[in-house]
C-alpha cells in the first residue's frame, strides 16, 4: 500500500530539523516504500564508485534520502517552510494551501 506524501517531486522545500536544517530545495525523488525524500544539496554523501563501461570509477558526492517528515513544503510569500491544508477549487480540483497566508502552493 502506498502511502500519500505532503511533499511531491519537484516541489520546493524547506528541511526543519538535523544537519542540514534551514536549507532549502527541490525533491528530486519520492521514496514511498520507506517514507524518505531525496532533496537536491541536502543529505550529501560521498559513494565509491566501480568503473564500468564508459564511466569511470571513484569516488562520487550525491543526495542521499532523508526522512519525509522533517520537510515543509516551502511557501514564497512567507518565506519559510509552512504546513499545509488541502482546498477544493470551484472546477472541483484539489490544490494544496499555506495554513498561515491562504496562499496557492500547487501550480
Amino acid at each position: 500500500m502506498q502511502s500519500v506524501f505532503h511533499v511531491h517531486k519537484k516541489d520546493t522545500v524547506q528541511v526543519m530539523s538535523g544537519k542540514d536544517r534551514g536549507k532549502i530545495g527541490k525533491v528530486l525523488r519520492v521514496v514511498n516504500k520507506h517514507n524518505r525524500v531525496v532533496v537536491e544539496k541536502v543529505n550529501v554523501v560521498k559513494r565509491h564508485k566501480k568503473p564500468s563501461g564508459q564511466t569511470p570509477g571513484g569516488i562520487v558526492e550525491q543526495e542521499g534520502a532523508v526522512p519525509a517528515c522533517i520537510v515543509l513544503l516551502y511557501c514564497d510569500k512567507c518565506n519559510k517552510g509552512v504546513r499545509t491544508m488541502n482546498k477544493q477549487l470551484e472546477s472541483g480540483k484539489k490544490v494544496r494551501v499555506c495554513r498561515k497566508c491562504k496562499t496557492q502552493l500547487d501550480k
